[in-house]
Parts: structure tokens; sequence; C-alpha cells
């Protein structure tokens, strides 16, 4: 009869863990990967990473920190922003439609990026961080924000702006990737040239 015997926790994972709790003070689960618990110091609004890209190269859309994990994007935002998502993207007028826009919040969990400068962060789609946070700094006051939350973070970047900007760049990837790759029919026996429109 054979036994399994679960593997050791890598001594990585640990000091990963203890790494976010001692330096950052943000609840963490050890893994393998180690998850850090949304909700608490911070949510997360998740979108495409081709759409991740265009909201960052956008003025105006001010983020915090920025995780990148495969093809998929995580934005840090004030606690309880996962709440205010759904009547954001109504009063914005993007309810109904569907996006590729997730918001992880109270009792969610992210995994883990490798803080900046350590090894082991060059695994393919593993979590790395796009714009880290600073360690001594205090994170929650660089997140964005609603402003009527009463926060009173007059540097905080704005959610709205944050949220208009996502759902727009999310429509537009899912709108370029819903493209047809084939031609309408009936377009391969007729190609357009000037010659067909002449006069006669």
């Amino acid at each position: 009869m054979a036994f399994t015997v679960p593997l050791p926790r890598s001594p990585l994972d640990d000091d990963l863990a203890r790494w976010y709790e001692n330096t950052l003070g943000w609840a963490a689960v050890d893994g393998p990967p180690v998850q850090l618990v949304t909700g608490l110091r911070f949510d997360v609004l998740e979108l495409p990473a081709a759409a991740g890209r265009a909201v960052l190269r956008r003025r105006g859309a001010a983020t915090g920190p920025v995780a990148l994990m495969g093809r998929r994007m995580r934005l840090l935002v004030a606690a309880g922003s996962a709440e205010e998502l759904p009547g954001l993207l109504d009063w914005l007028e993007w309810g109904g439609i569907s996006l590729d826009l997730a918001v992880l919040g109270a009792g969610g969990r992210m995994t883990a990026p490798i803080p900046p400068g350590r090894s082991g962060s060059g695994t393919p789609g593993a979590a790395v961080w796009l714009r880290a946070p600073e360690p001594g700094h205090e994170v929650e006051s660089s997140l964005p924000a609603l402003r009527a939350a009463g926060r009173g973070d007059a540097g905080a970047p704005c959610l709205v702006r944050l949220v208009a900007a996502a759902a727009a760049e999310c429509h537009r990837v899912r709108l370029l990737s819903a493209r047809p790759c084939a031609r309408p029919y009936g377009a391969a026996s007729q190609q357009l040239t000037p010659q067909r429109f002449a006069s006669s």
C-alpha cells in the first residue's frame, strides 16, 4: 500500500509571506503559491493584460501598484471598491455590457508577486510587479478610491477615472478580438479595384 507524503513547504514561500506581512502589513496565506488576502488593505481590479497596458498608457488614469500574471493585469484599488464597481459601471453607462473586467474584494485572494530585486520572478506566467508597492510608504493612500468615500486623500488617484478607462479598454479589446478573420460572404470572388467602379 503506497502512501503519499505532502511536499515540504519551500523556505522561499515562507520568506515571501513574511515579507508581505512584515514589510507592507498585508495579510498573506502560505502557498504554494503565496497569496495576498484582498478586501482588508486593498481590492483588486483585474482585466486582460492588453487592456491594462492601454490603461497604463492613458493620461489621467493614475494607478497604484500594478501586477501582471500571465495574460491578466491586476490594479490595486482602495478596499471597498469591489462593492462599488457594479453601481459605478451602471453610472458610467457600461452596465449590462459584457466586459472582461473582474474585481476581488472581501474574502478574495491574489497570487503574491515576487518582490522586485528577488530571484524567482523569471518563471513564465509568474506573478510580477509592473508598479511595485514601496516599502516604508503607506500604500493605501496611493490607491484609486472614490472621492465620496470620505478618505480625504487629495493625492489619491480617482477610481471613477480608472474604471472608466478600464471599461473602455476592455470593450475595445473585446471588439478587436471578435473581428472575423475570414472575408465576408462572397468577398473571395470579388476584388474591389478602381476599375470595377469606373463609369461606363
